[in-house]
């Protein structure tokens, strides 16, 4: 069966493994778990605040055993923690287990993606991006291959147009498929993975003595039990599932919208546990630790208290009001009449997964971007045109196919510079972007400039003025990295995403 597992000594050494079930380790059977999935990563994130305090190396060891272990071969690192940027999956499952668990999942299946967050941290440690993944976001999931209990391997083909949920459990994939499937959609190859079963959120919320939370309008549901009032409470235990399983309290009642509601949730998770009185309070450090420890899942890189807190201490580097939630950037599937699956959006999706690639946080963009400015003061200095009233002619001299179509997309959609114009591909590689103007079009060539942060070298005005409509020609080289990257610097966020950060409360809407 794919998905090799092993389990650790409770003495922090390699123990044997115990005999596999359906391709998965035994537990204790009063600790059945892994309900229907939705904010396992309350769980990854206990084990990261808990791992930087004083004495969590001692309960690490003795709760080593509870940490179960998942062989994904190259779908990531081998390193526990790397020099440069790094990126966690964290993976939550609707696997169907357990007394009181049969109206949740599919029944008989290993479990699908439910709840997946892309955790991105950067590598100056100072801030984290937590994208969520829809679980309803078509995508093609690549053939991976997955290893099997007698040290073989299986390739499972890839299948084009399917929900991003079936990189998980669906014909035998392990998380290392959905590793695959994460890094062909985003062009970030994750390091690790983390999973974390659905019960967490129970002994987590009850660990720190609940969660606080904040409605914009008094909820009653039906369907989830889920009863509370306008304003701030507390929930916890069955109250903290119910409100996480709701989808007709919030929004549209879509499943974009209850991520919203995790993501405020986790945040402010992330805050109680951080707390002084969490921190500082022995029994409800050890009530973390085992509820943490026991709930994960991670790859065999990682697969030992020792090392798994070698790397959340790493993670726990990085300050709460530095850590962006937010979701990947997605619109309907034009492929349905009545749309009920979505697809990455074109233009914000590739901008936002840009940013990551190139280590960009969203909460230090804006000082980037004024630092960028700051070196083209000069060519920046006078009046600028309106988007409305730039025109301009875009080719393709670099290295990446459909730059020129990607990038007039990205003008019209994201700038408003709606005179824009796709001419394929220049005579000619070049290695530096150029944009050629008129003097009397110096407004428009500056307009541009700010937007995709060229610098001086890269304005050749020319001699005679422009006449009638006549457009500027920016000729893309080997230098530009994609539709809103700046050319001297980070990419620029997509315009109306919505995030959230770590340590600020939100009330739900």
């Amino acid at each position: 069966m794919p998905g090799q597992r092993s389990r650790r000594s409770s003495q922090g050494g390699r123990g044997a493994a115990e005999p596999p079930s359906a391709g998965r380790r035994k537990r204790k059977p009063q600790k059945s778990r892994k309900k229907k999935a939705l904010l396992w990563t309350g769980g990854v994130m206990a084990f990261v605040v808990v791992a930087g305090s004083a004495g969590a190396y001692a309960l690490y060891q003795k709760l080593n055993g509870n940490i179960d272990a998942i062989d994904v071969g190259d779908a990531g690192s081998k390193n526990v923690v790397t020099d440069g940027p790094m990126n966690i999956l964290i993976i939550g499952t609707d696997k169907r287990t357990g007394k009181g668990n049969e109206g949740y999942g599919d029944k008989g299946s290993e479990g699908h993606a439910d709840t997946t967050i892309l955790f991105h941290v950067s590598e100056d440690r100072t801030n984290a991006t937590a994208m969520s993944i829809p679980r309803d976001l078509m995508t093609e999931i690549p053939e991976c291959e997955t290893k099997n209990e007698d040290g073989t391997s299986t390739a499972i083909p890839g299948t084009p147009n399917v929900r991003f949920n079936t990189s998980l459990g669906q014909n035998g994939r392990d998380p290392g498929c959905t590793m695959r499937t994460v890094e062909n959609i985003t062009g970030l190859k994750p390091d690790h993975f983390m999973m974390v079963d659905f019960n967490a959120v129970k002994s987590l919320t009850s660990a720190v003595g609940g969660v606080n939370v904040c409605m914009a309008k008094p909820i009653d549901d039906p369907k989830s039990h889920l009863k509370l009032p306008q304003g701030e409470s507390k929930v916890q235990g069955e109250q903290a599932l119910a409100l996480l399983r709701t989808r007709d309290s919030f929004g549209n009642r879509s499943d974009l919208d209850r991520i919203k509601v995790q993501q405020q949730f986790l945040g402010s998770m992330i805050r109680e546990m951080k707390s002084t009185d969490t921190l500082t309070n022995p029994k409800k450090l050890y009530k973390l630790a085992d509820a943490a420890t026991d709930a994960l899942t991670v790859d065999t890189a990682i697969g030992d208290a020792k090392l798994l807190m070698t790397l959340a201490q790493e993670i726990g580097k990085v300050d709460t009001k530095n850590i962006s939630f937010l979701t990947m950037p997605v619109i309907d599937n034009p492929a349905e009449p009545k749309p009920v699956t979505v697809v990455v959006d074109p233009v914000k999706g590739e901008q936002l997964f840009a940013m990551m690639r190139s280590d960009t946080s969203l909460t230090e963009v804006k000082q980037k971007e004024k630092a960028a400015k700051g070196k083209q003061a000069a060519l920046l200095k006078g009046p600028k045109a309106e988007a409305a009233d730039v025109r301009v002619d875009v080719l393709n001299g670099g290295e990446i196919p459909g730059a020129a179509g990607s990038t007039v997309t990205w003008l019209q959609n994201e700038q408003g510079v709606l005179k824009s114009t796709n001419k394929a591909n220049a005579p000619e590689k070049i290695k530096k972007t150029t944009l050629e103007y008129a003097p009397n079009q110096a407004d428009q060539a500056r307009a541009l400039a700010e937007m995709m942060g060229l610098p001086a070298t890269a304005m050749k005005q020319g001699t005679a003025d422009a006449e009638g409509l006549e457009a500027m020609v920016l000729t893309l080289g080997a230098d530009f990295k994609g539709a809103g990257q700046l050319i001297t610097g980070p990419a620029k966020p997509p315009k109306d995403i919505e995030k959230a950060s770590a340590d600020k409360a939100v009330c739900a809407q």
